[in-house]
């Protein structure tokens, strides 16, 4: 009952005191925490994160530092396409660490694209186009040499862009030696397990010897490197 009473007035999550935004767009629960060493977003859960940007510069200790893996494992690291740019925790990385690269980003949700803007300190020079990523994908013609795909939320994965139609389309807008890095989110193993069946779909895509995996050290988050091969070879190990 003082549930009740008080939620509506205060925010659904009526008990934190350091919210700095906490609201609903048409696809998401969104909050955006300000904490003494970095701003966070989540989006439909009461722990965890989607995006952080750190107050000091550097690494975040998350998942994102490892996904940092996919330019230095492509042939060349002059593009990137982020599909589910959140508030641009990999645009921010990326620029810091590969100043020349050029950036693309899209996001289903303007809200967050909004957020971005307001509260995470969001790359201005970097275009954001508020779109469903495969949809986005299926309009496009250009390649990147790297394709970082982080639209999945726990171990909640869209079918859209989880298909071997979705990953075949990934793998056409890579450039030759190019590389797509996934965060599968949540690390689970064995037969039937998600995570199997997300690899065994990407590996029948760019081929068994083109995939790894890497686990995030202190997390629950696990990602994978596909490669596309180089010209003339159809098998570049990773």
């Amino acid at each position: 009952m003082a549930t009740s009473c008080v939620s509506p007035l205060t925010g659904f999550a009526f008990w934190e005191t350091n919210l700095a935004y906490e609201g609903e767009s048409i696809y998401n629960y969104l909050q955006v925490k300000n904490l003494s060493d970095r701003t966070i977003l989540s989006a439909n859960v009461l722990f965890g994160v989607q995006s952080v940007t750190m107050k000091d510069k550097g690494l975040t200790g998350m998942y994102y530092d490892t996904a940092l893996a996919a330019p230095a494992l492509a042939d060349n690291a002059n593009s990137a396409l982020i599909l589910g740019m959140g508030t641009g925790t990999y645009a921010r990385q990326l620029k810091q660490y590969y100043p020349k690269m050029n950036i693309t980003g899209v996001e289903i949700d303007q809200k967050i694209t909004d957020l971005a803007g307001e509260y995470f300190d969001e790359p201005a020079d970097i275009p954001v186009t508020t779109y469903d990523g495969r949809a986005w994908l299926a309009a496009s013609h250009d390649k990147y040499d790297v394709i970082m795909v982080d639209a999945y939320q726990d171990i909640t994965i869209p079918f859209q862009m989880s298909s071997t139609e979705f990953f075949t389309m990934v793998r056409e807008h890579l450039n030759p030696g190019g590389v797509m890095v996934v965060n599968m989110n949540m690390i689970s193993d064995g037969q039937g397990s998600i995570n199997e069946a997300l690899s065994d779909t990407i590996a029948s895509v760019f081929g068994n010897g083109n995939t790894l995996t890497a686990d995030v050290p202190n997390t629950t988050n696990r990602e994978l490197f596909a490669k596309k091969p180089g010209s003339g070879s159809e098998e570049n190990s990773m």
